[in-house]
């Protein structure tokens, strides 16, 4: 599979991480922005603060050897607001598990291989078999499929495992991603817990042990010199804490490092080298297709397809009246949703209509200003929101003339197609 030559300058990128504390809003957003009337859109539009509103359009044009420039538009973005990340970690962890396992250098160990997972420390689980999976086991791959495609939240929490906490935040810092911290599983451990991550073995079919690795701890600090504040109150369990909560030691992934991080998996050589993931082609194929595939599509894990429908996890293509996806359109992404907030990354690549750009978009919906009430308002704002946003996108897009039709065909990728079969589907998942 041929990657795309790159055309832009490592030490642009690099100015581009490295400088915190300037919001920046760009004019020809603003005027995009007016032209959609729609009273939600316009309500969060005109008040972005309150909203806490962060959004990234990159518009792509390629040239007559389908080589695509990028160009940034940007609306509020500010590195150091914080906004809580929620699941879309769970796509830097996908690259860096899939990564440790082609530095592995083992041919007996793919991201198919059987695994499990032991405890050796305080709140540790086991898990040793999957009964979602088809081999019955867990496995990279299938944790991703699981991240991906509802995303779920215990597999996430087993490739923090898999790559370890030290691992996770050397690696991403050493491509420039400075600002980012990954501190924590999704499930409630303390902070030293959570230095800690559970020993890991590879077996083979027959259970013979192919590699074993140890429990790790992480022995670096962290800084929590820049303070994480939000809400003038919180609930513990049925208890009201008046007082704003606090992340300042929680999972950050700023706005600006999600984006590149999405655009380093689809336009791998238009990033510095340092930011690509040591992925190889059959990686990249995978991870298009379950950044992409539908759930209804998916036979392991069976997913019941009227409660996760194909929008379930587009958020700029989703709202309450829409679930089904536009014919002959695909979106890569990777979202999250907790404490009021949304966030979405997204490539969009519509091949019946040679359309392609990249949006992401981070909004806060908790108008009374509690956290951990479950009185978010995602379906009255958030939702409808963030698929306004996505349409105005696209439909500027569908109508802006390009130098040269794209060539998508890097991006057409194999989906599965459901079976007939008795099993029952899985509904109400953790995520």
């Amino acid at each position: 599979m041929q990657r795309h030559k790159t055309l832009l300058s490592g030490l642009l990128s690099l100015c581009f991480f490295t400088s915190f504390g300037q919001p920046r809003t760009d004019s020809f957003l603003t005027k995009l922005f007016a032209t959609n009337r729609n009273a939600t859109f316009q309500q969060v539009i005109q008040h972005p603060a309150q909203y806490r509103l962060q959004i990234i359009y990159t518009q792509i044009n390629r040239d007559k050897n389908n080589v695509p420039t990028f160009t940034n538009y940007y609306f509020r973005v500010d590195s150091t607001e914080y906004f809580n990340p929620a699941s879309t970690v769970k796509l830097p962890l996908t690259l860096l598990s899939l990564e440790k396992l082609n530095n592995l250098k083992n041919p007996q160990v793919t991201r198919s291989t059987a695994m499990q997972f032991d405890s050796a420390y305080s709140k540790q689980t086991k898990e040793w078999t999957d009964t979602t999976a088809q081999s019955g086991y867990p496995s990279i791959a299938h944790l991703i499929r699981k991240a991906f495609l509802v995303s779920e939240n215990d597999p996430y929490s087993r490739m923090y495992e898999f790559v370890g906490q030290q691992a996770i935040n050397e690696s991403l810092h050493a491509r420039g991603y400075l600002d980012t911290r990954i501190t924590h599983r999704f499930v409630r451990m303390t902070a030293d817990e959570n230095r800690h991550t559970n020993p890991v073995r590879f077996i083979q079919e027959d259970g013979k042990l192919i590699l074993a690795q140890p429990a790790a701890y992480n022995t670096v600090p962290f800084d929590f010199s820049r303070s994480a504040k939000l809400g003038k109150g919180y609930y513990v369990r049925d208890s009201l804490v008046n007082e704003p909560f606090d992340f300042t030691t929680r999972n950050k992934l700023p706005l600006e490092s999600l984006h590149q991080i999405l655009k380093s998996v689809m336009f791998p050589n238009a990033v510095p080298p340092r930011q690509r993931f040591n992925l190889t082609d059959d990686d990249y194929t995978f991870l298009y297709q379950y950044l992409s595939q539908y759930p209804g599509e998916t036979n392991y894990p069976k997913y019941d397809a009227t409660q996760y429908y194909d929008s379930y996890v587009k958020f700029f293509f989703r709202d309450s009246l829409h679930k089904q996806m536009p014919d002959g359109l695909r979106v890569f992404n990777k979202v999250g949703w907790a404490y009021g907030f949304l966030t979405d990354a997204s490539y969009v690549a519509d091949f019946k209509n040679k359309v392609e750009f990249m949006l992401s978009a981070t909004i806060y919906v908790n108008s009374d200003g509690i956290l951990n009430d479950d009185r978010y308002e995602y379906e009255q704002v958030g939702h409808p929101f963030l698929y306004q946003l996505g349409q105005t996108i696209y439909q500027y897009e569908l109508k802006r003339k390009q130098p040269n039709a794209p060539d998508l065909s890097r991006f057409r990728v194999p989906y599965e197609k459901r079976l007939n079969d008795k099993r029952p589907v899985i509904k109400n998942v953790d995520n």
